[in-house]
């Protein structure tokens, strides 16, 4: 049976369950809307570590050790990792990777990463080339804003549509097995460029590929936003988050009533993180913890969760270029 959809979605005829999340977060993270849902809050930002990237890493690995733990399943039993972050390399990522052993395919889609690791992931399990993979991300806000913006010992002040990069990581275990909600379909974004050049705009020059992929989802699929219960784009924040809305305005499509942005559900408005959340890790926490949750219970039945990535990186800003955004659609259903 041919599983492509349109020009740019796919559907799982065998679709993978998510069997266990986990999630840990930094203390702005765990002070904020999402504190009852994390397995661990750390108390501060280098978790008794020499450096904030080797933070990141040990968040990495601790939630898909904790993530497997949950379901009973050894290191062993994991068939791949697919994994990313948003450092230089995949430095968090690869250093993770060193104490874990498994195979593993490391990812690089910005904040889209998380999406983009359900998807493949999906896609090898329907494929039946393994039984069990772990989708993981991670963030560090010092890591990040040091290396995308400046060392944080300046303390520039930042602009009102800027966003705070969350510190924190999250795992999903996907099998062909057991019991949970399932990956039933998934759209592939395309690098969309608005023409942005301004790095503390990242809602803005996200949002456009947001309205790209979820046009072509709604198209390919024959689906109005309707089909689901909620629909959340990954970080595009307080402004992309209007911006998108407007877009598929223009196109015919509202999304009146049943969408959100994980930006803006992770802090309270008086930690003052601006415009909302970003990184990796934005969408993480918030999958694998509220909204795991409320698909384990029946509360939420159909969502899609919209992936949002900012493909810049310091040379391309150095070098004036503008911000390619990408951002990827998952559908999980109970």
């Amino acid at each position: 049976m041919d599983k492509k959809r349109g020009e740019q979605s796919v559907v799982f005829d065998n679709p993978p369950v998510i069997t266990s999340t986990a999630l840990i977060g930094g203390p702005m993270e765990g002070n904020g809307l999402l504190s009852v849902y994390f397995d661990k809050v750390m108390e501060d930002n280098i978790g008794e570590m020499t450096s904030w990237e080797k933070c990141e890493s040990y968040m990495l690995e601790w939630v898909i050790t904790t993530a497997a733990q949950k379901v009973q399943i050894s290191s062993t039993q994991i068939d791949y990792i697919l994994a990313g972050d948003l450092l230089n390399q995949l430095m968090a990522t690869h250093f993770a990777m060193r104490s874990i052993g498994r195979p593993f395919l490391g990812l690089y889609g910005a904040c889209s990463t998380l999406a983009e690791s359900l998807l493949l992931g999906a896609m090898i399990l329907d494929g039946g080339f393994g039984k069990t993979i772990v989708a993981a991300v991670s963030s560090h806000h010092d890591a990040a804003e040091r290396q995308y913006r400046f060392p944080t010992e300046l303390g520039v002040q930042r602009p009102p549509m800027a966003q705070w990069t969350v510190t924190g990581a999250g795992a999903a275990i996907l099998s062909t097995i057991g019991a949970g909600p399932k990956i039933t379909a998934a759209t592939i974004g395309r690098v969309i460029d608005a023409g942005i050049q301004d790095t503390n705009a990242m809602g803005p020059a996200m949002a456009p590929a947001a309205a790209d992929t979820l046009w072509h989802h709604f198209q390919d699929f024959s689906r109005q936003p309707s089909y689901y219960d909620m629909i959340y784009s990954g970080d595009l924040g307080s402004v992309g988050k209007t911006l998108l809305i407007q877009l598929l305005d223009e196109k015919g499509i509202s999304l009146a009533g049943n969408y959100e942005d994980c930006g803006c559900m992770i802090y309270k408005a008086e930690q003052d993180p601006h415009a909302g959340a970003s990184g990796c890790a934005s969408s993480a926490l918030v999958l694998c913890g509220q909204l795991y949750k409320l698909l384990l219970t029946g509360q939420l039945r159909r969502i899609l969760l919209v992936g949002t990535g900012s493909l810049h990186s310091p040379t391309s800003y150095q070098q004036k270029e503008t911000i390619p955004g990408i951002a990827h659609a998952v559908a999980i259903e109970v």
